[in-house]
């Protein structure tokens, strides 16, 4: 009986061990994904229009501002103290203002790039998982999240090529440029 449970727990060993390093292992670069999805391409679109208008609003009072610096530089001489005063302060709260706008300007596009990222995020991670799932990977690396100093590329199946399918994306398609923020 000693010998029967020996023999079977070294064949249980010897088939966990076996197992162990039959395991499929994946890599993908999520970022190059992510880049060829039509939905990115859309939110880019979006990006820049919303940065075009904000832009837009910023011009608008940096000219208000300029207007109002001339008018002061050339009707400084005929002002009274009381009169360059007043206009000093409006001078200043202008500039407040623009700088106030730009801080602002920037953590809203900061939002809505977030906004606009989370939903493709999201469908790409879902893609992934059913890709990696459906192939039997037991771990799947992403070669753009962080340093992996040193893998086999034989021993590690490139799988972007099905994610890319999965999402409807050309397996050939370059990935565009990632807005600068």
């Amino acid at each position: 009986m000693k010998k029967v449970l020996k023999l079977t727990l070294a064949v249980v060993c010897v088939m966990f061990s076996t197992s162990l390093f039959a395991q499929k292992m994946g890599r993908i670069n999520t970022q190059e994904i992510i880049l060829s999805m039509n939905e990115y391409k859309e939110a880019q679109t979006q990006m820049e229009s919303y940065q075009k208008e904000l832009s837009a609003q910023a011009e608008t009072i940096q000219v208000e501002y300029n207007t109002k610096l001339q008018e002061y530089q050339k009707n400084f001489d005929t002002m009274t103290d009381a009169v360059k005063q007043l206009k000093e302060k409006e001078l200043t709260d202008l500039q407040t203002r623009f700088q106030e706008f730009q801080q602002m300007a920037q953590q809203d596009l900061q939002k809505k790039y977030s906004d606009l990222m989370a939903p493709i995020e999201k469908k790409a991670i879902e893609a992934i998982n059913e890709v990696s799932k459906a192939g039997g990977y037991a771990v799947v690396f992403d070669m753009s999240a962080g340093p992996i100093i040193y893998f086999d590329e034989a021993s590690v199946i490139d799988i972007s090529g099905d994610v890319k399918t999965k999402l409807g994306v050309s397996a050939t398609a370059t990935p565009a440029a990632a807005p600068a923020q």
